[in-house]
């Protein structure tokens, strides 16, 4: 395996320390590559705008990724103070951290059930004025990052779990079945350039949220609504769900010549929570887990791969603690920064056999 070595100062300082007081010890180890220097497709972090002041973060960031996604930040409801007010302010600084570090920005996202604002849950006026609201809102936030945002997740997660159905939401009511097709048109008619994604998760293990989405797309395929690639929440565990499950649905996807975007990976070590501590199998196996879907990624075709994310940067800060309650390391970077065996796995699984 010829991996370029090449990686972030900030391990090499933690290795040097770890030398300082014995000039005769061992020499430290050879530091590893940047996955945005090995990887033949972008590599994301999921990334929060409070975390630009803090060096460290930004450092790792910027030298290991080529891609950002907001985690929170472009979401509705923290843009939308009402009708007409926006608050850009923390979308603008990650964007403008992305372009100062030649990092592409994935925009997420244009809807989503779960951060819908106030004032659109409450909304006063008539269903036309509300999809004119929204039709108001997507614009805006499409055209004024077209030049930065290279794609949107246009709707996030609409379908229910086990069912299938549409989630009975804000936009459901006020805008009928048939939303998701128009608000797609929105940010096509917004933006002609940039790429517009559905995102959601469990499609590789619950049948009917699969049978829907792909239903979507067949439907919007064969109605003409832009539709350019799939994302996958990869939110799995190191045994679940069987790598040939995640591997159909990418096919599937594929097989409609749309792209793939592993758009939120994480991968949780400690789902039973039987662990205090990492332990050295199960961090070995969270290596194999990342290996392996890294390795079914790269053997679509080139012009499928979008994208891989990784959501978020260091294992403290994932949101799969609070979300289960155990502690969890799901990440590729440890509590220091320092890169972990499933960064390794990674490394490999770019690397052609």
């Amino acid at each position: 395996m010829n991996i370029r070595l090449h990686y972030l100062a900030l391990i090499l300082c933690f290795a040097a320390l770890s030398c300082a007081q014995d000039p005769t010890g061992p020499e430290p180890p050879e530091p590893l590559a940047a996955l945005r220097d090995e990887a033949p497709f972008p590599v994301g972090v999921a990334f929060q705008a409070s975390r630009l002041n803090n060096a460290q973060y930004t450092s790792v960031a910027a030298r290991t990724f080529s891609s950002l996604t907001a985690e929170w930040e472009m979401k509705m409801n923290p843009i939308s103070g009402g009708r007409g007010i926006y608050n850009w302010q923390a979308a603008d600084d990650l964007v403008a951290f992305a372009r100062v570090q030649g990092m592409q920005v994935h925009g997420h996202t244009l809807l989503w059930h779960e951060t819908t604002p106030a004032w659109l849950e409450n909304f006063a006026g008539s269903d036309q004025e509300f999809e004119e609201a929204i039709q108001e809102y997507i614009t805006t936030v499409v055209d004024r990052y077209k030049d930065d945002v290279a794609s949107w997740d246009v709707v996030n997660e609409a379908f229910d779990n086990n069912t299938g159905l549409l989630r009975n939401s804000v936009y459901r009511r006020r805008m009928g079945d048939d939303y998701l097709a128009r608000v797609f048109q929105y940010a096509r008619d917004a933006d002609p350039n940039v790429l517009l994604f559905y995102n959601d998760y469990g499609t590789p293990y619950d049948a009917n949220k699969r049978a829907a989405v792909l239903a979507m797309v067949d439907d919007f395929q064969s109605r003409g609504i832009p539709i350019d690639g799939v994302g996958l929440q990869v939110h799995v565990t190191y045994t679940f769900p069987p790598i040939g499950d995640i591997t159909a649905m990418m096919d599937a996807i594929v097989s409609r010549g749309l792209k793939v975007h592993l758009s939120e990976l994480d991968v949780r070590v400690n789902p039973d929570g039987d662990l205090t501590t990492l332990t050295p199998a199960r961090s070995q196996a969270q290596k194999e887990r990342v290996g392996e879907i890294v390795s079914a990624f790269m053997a679509l075709p080139s012009d499928k791969r979008y994208a891989i994310t990784m959501w978020g940067l260091r294992d403290p800060d994932s949101w799969l603690i609070s979300f289960w309650g155990n502690p969890e390391w799901p990440l590729l970077f440890d509590a220091d920064f320092a890169p972990k065996p499933a960064y390794e796995g990674f490394l490999e699984a770019l690397q052609p056999e």
